[in-house]
């Protein structure tokens, strides 16, 4: 019966898997069913549990913490780099805003929130490049790596360094930045287009400007989309990095690193 004794512990790692699949990016959509993320997780922790060093812990005050601390590292992990990922929803935001799509969002079916016309389409595009790439299974090594740096018996979790609120606040921001950089060159070449319009308003005001404005702007953008692919394709493989080391940095600082 000392299958019993190692049981405990198997339910710790299996809490952390849950809660990874429950945020992460691709495993966490509602498209996806929850008897299936449960049977992979009891999978995998399965796996770990044999490959991961693993003490005796016994069922007692000290074991609720650790399923509270467990829950929260996939928790907080996997938000970090679910934020990042939502980047290119912004960045559809912003191009979506100055296309004139903006007023006619779709629900993602994945989240199930309003997502942007572009942005939805951008994002469809970057997780199919995701799984092209393997990047899901290096999200499932980050599952499995995390118990290098937050061991299964760490009771509690620094949140009060000052180093951990820095950091989240840091990854949030750049999340806004990488945006930025994606929408820039359709943005900018659209405000371009607004300024010809307001130019040929001054000269030309018999000429109504928003009636042509519009499908103006919207076939520019379109045709600005398809040549700005192969640099948006380079920044999303910029972002899935930044997301991995997010990830580990994040992780590295829970640990108390």
């Amino acid at each position: 019966m000392e299958w019993i004794n190692q049981l405990p512990a198997f339910l710790l790692i299996f809490l952390r898997v849950l809660a990874f699949f429950t945020v992460m990016p691709i495993f966490s959509y509602r498209n996806i069913p929850n008897q299936f993320k449960i049977g992979l997780a009891v999978f995998l922790a399965w796996i770990m549990f044999f490959t991961i060093e693993i003490p005796i812990i016994p069922i007692d005050g000290t074991y609720f913490l650790l399923i509270i601390k467990e829950v929260l590292v996939g928790l907080v992990v996997g938000l970090v780099a679910m934020m990042l990922l939502y980047a290119i929803q912004v960045a559809g935001g912003f191009i979506d805003m100055n296309m004139g799509f903006m007023i006619a969002n779709t629900i993602d079916p994945q989240t199930g929130a309003q997502s942007p016309l572009i942005g939805g389409y951008l994002y469809a595009l970057a997780i199919l490049y995701l799984l092209a790439v393997d990047g899901h299974h290096l999200l499932i090594d980050g599952v499995f790596y995390s118990y290098e740096f937050i061991p299964i018996d760490q009771v509690f979790l620094p949140f009060g360094n000052e180093n951990i609120i820095y950091f989240v606040i840091k990854s949030f921001s750049m999340m806004f930045l990488i945006a930025f950089q994606m929408a820039i060159p359709i943005v900018g070449a659209l405000f371009l287009v607004d300024l010809s319009l307001g130019m040929v308003a001054r000269a030309v005001p018999q000429m109504n400007v928003f009636v042509v404005g519009i499908p103006l702007k919207i076939t520019v953008g379109l045709l600005l989309l398809m040549i700005y692919m192969g640099i948006f394709f380079f920044l999303v493989q910029h972002l899935f990095d930044q997301m991995l080391v997010t990830m580990r940095t994040l992780m590295q600082l829970l640990g108390g690193a």
